[in-house]
């Protein structure tokens, strides 16, 4: 399946749910989150914002909250938000590469005369004139980079230029980690293991798109609920972890 009928496929799949919900969810919102989403684009899941403020508000130690996959810069902000909203401190750290050309080959998309390299371009500045729109007292550090290469700049404590140009030095313990990148399973499944080796006692994971249908993450999450050094700690629909030992 290619990159992009794969977001296509989010989007479908977030809509139906929107319309035929599989089970209540708690929703939080405010006026500034409700004016947020009328300009930055994004594909949010709305149960995710009761998910980020209750892991903001509880965050174990000031290291950083991480967030893998950006898009536009719609969950970036909102972590912003709630970080405003909790008088948190912790830095923000992102990653993408924005990585959409299509597995076969195209230039363009579908039969638009629109080249996915300048769709790519489009998307990034999309991301970075968000950032600066709606958090500009406290802008994330982000780097056009996978995940997997993130790590690795991450594990050998790598000084990296951001997307603004600001040089940062990876490295260290997490926090929270929200996983909002490549939705297959084994690479979120990776995403895991990467963020596991970080991750701080007390502190969190949320998966997006992990519902436990067939579309989704429906393999990885009944793996990270059967480990004792993690409790699950809501679902809403997607889950949110709280790691609670990391001795095991």
């Amino acid at each position: 399946m290619s990159a992009v009928n794969k977001l296509a496929g989010r989007v479908l799949r977030k809509a139906a749910r929107v319309i035929d919900p599989p089970r209540p969810i708690q929703i939080l919102s405010d006026e500034y989150i409700t004016w947020l989403c009328y300009a930055n684009p994004g594909m949010l899941e709305r149960g995710n914002l009761y998910l980020i403020d209750y892991a903001i508000s509880h965050l174990p130690s000031a290291a950083p909250i991480l967030e893998i996959g950006t898009f536009c810069g719609l969950s970036t902000n909102v972590i912003a938000h709630f970080k405003r909203k909790h008088g948190v401190n912790n830095p923000l750290i992102t990653c993408d590469k924005w990585e959409f050309e299509n597995v076969n080959g195209r230039a363009n998309i579908a039969d638009s005369p629109v080249l996915f390299s300048e769709y790519k371009k489009f998307v990034k500045n999309s991301y970075i004139r968000n950032m600066q729109m709606f958090s500009p007292d406290d802008l994330p550090f982000t780097f056009e980079l996978t995940a997997n290469e993130f790590f690795e700049k991450w594990k050998n404590g790598k000084v990296c230029a951001d997307v603004l140009g600001r040089t940062y030095t990876l490295g260290g313990p997490i926090s929270f980690c929200y996983i909002d990148g490549n939705h297959t399973y084994e690479y979120a499944k990776q995403d895991f293991l990467n963020c596991d080796a970080y991750l701080v006692n007390g502190g969190f994971i949320l998966f997006d798109d992990s519902t436990l249908t067939e579309f989704t993450l429906h393999k990885l999450m009944p793996e990270i609920i059967a480990m004792s050094r993690y409790r699950l700690v809501a679902q809403n629909p997607y889950h949110l972890f709280q790691k609670i030992d990391s001795s095991t």
